[in-house]
């Protein structure tokens, strides 16, 4: 790939890059953060731009990252939480907003007192069980869903 085309799949933001694939797609990743290895609870934040509905923590992927690392980076900052990195769920693409996610089980062993995003804007986490999870994620976040329901399918 020529210097012309790396560059185009490359965006700044302020405090981040965000990157896309050969495609065009923004490359993003992301972790269901379950409580144990029996995947019956899962953690959820409140959105950053609706308080009141609850998403699965992710984010954009920085040049030369791989994407787990990605991930897990994106649930520090957004839930305060670590673990250890699972599978991989699958990439799943939201062709609306031009974005592809690659999905990780997280098992949480780690849970933050403070956080970055809980700091700079108020992100709250919450552990649903996992039929309550799927319908709170159904009402805003579909795509995020399928991530969950997949992710049932695969244990």
């Amino acid at each position: 790939m020529n210097l012309t085309n790396q560059k185009k799949m490359v965006k700044h933001k302020p405090n981040s890059i965000r990157t896309y694939d050969e495609e065009g797609f923004r490359k993003r990743a992301a972790c269901l953060c379950f409580r144990s290895d029996d995947e019956r609870e899962i953690l959820l934040v409140s959105s950053s731009s609706t308080p009141d509905r609850w998403v699965v923590p992710g984010g954009g992927v920085e040049p030369e990252e791989d994407a787990g690392v990605a991930a897990m980076r994106e649930t520090v900052e957004e839930a305060g939480v670590a673990g250890k990195l699972g599978r991989c769920v699958g990439v799943f693409e939201n062709t609306e907003r031009k974005h592809r996610t690659r999905v990780y089980v997280l098992v949480v062993s780690e849970e933050f007192d403070s956080w970055e995003d809980e700091k700079q804007l108020g992100r709250q986490r919450r552990w649903f069980p996992v039929d309550e999870a799927l319908c709170r994620l159904a009402e805003h976040k579909p795509l995020q869903k399928v991530f969950l329901v997949e992710a049932m399918k695969s244990r």
